[in-house]
């Protein structure tokens, strides 16, 4: 009886309850608009067009939502599902795939082989102010480079 009584004294107090100061209950984070998305894939396709290349694009938003893709004429007819298992590997494991792939093949981390992460080079996470706020596939050629331009094109002066 009494335990009830404890429990529901301190069901009515609940709500006078307030957290320390210190404690910060909510976060603000940044993220990747469509146009801004958009933008990104601009980048990159005028990127790999000036470089002689077709790429095929995903980007991410920071919780792996796609929110833009875009194949460019003649690219393969798997370039697109391809940019997108790179985008969504460079997100879990916020760096770049061809780090990933680095530690896969010397044997320092295997996880991204049996959680059905696409370790292969061409993808890089898109961090503004320190926050991952997505993550940038591309499939074919230089992958990461014409991801690196776009997001060093978009983004000046965001980081």
């Amino acid at each position: 009886m009494l335990r009830c009584l404890l429990t529901a004294l301190a069901l009515m107090l609940l709500p006078f309850v307030q957290l320390p100061a210190q404690i910060k209950a909510t976060r603000d984070i940044k993220v990747i608009s469509s146009a801004g998305a958009r933008a990104l894939a601009d980048a990159c396709s005028a990127w790999a067009e000036q470089n002689k290349q077709i790429v095929a694009i995903a980007i991410l938003d920071w919780g792996g939502n796609l929110i833009e893709s875009h194949a460019m004429e003649g690219a393969p007819m798997n370039a697109i599902d391809t940019a997108l298992l790179k985008a969504k590997s460079a997100l879990r494991w916020r760096r770049a795939t061809s780090e990933t792939n680095k530690m896969v093949r010397s044997g320092e981390n295997l996880a991204p082989t049996f959680m059905r992460d696409f370790p292969q080079p061409g993808a890089l996470p898109l961090v503004v102010n320190g926050q991952v706020i997505g993550a940038m596939g591309v499939s074919g050629a230089d992958g990461e480079k014409c991801a690196q331009a776009a997001i060093d094109n978009v983004f000046k002066g965001a980081k």
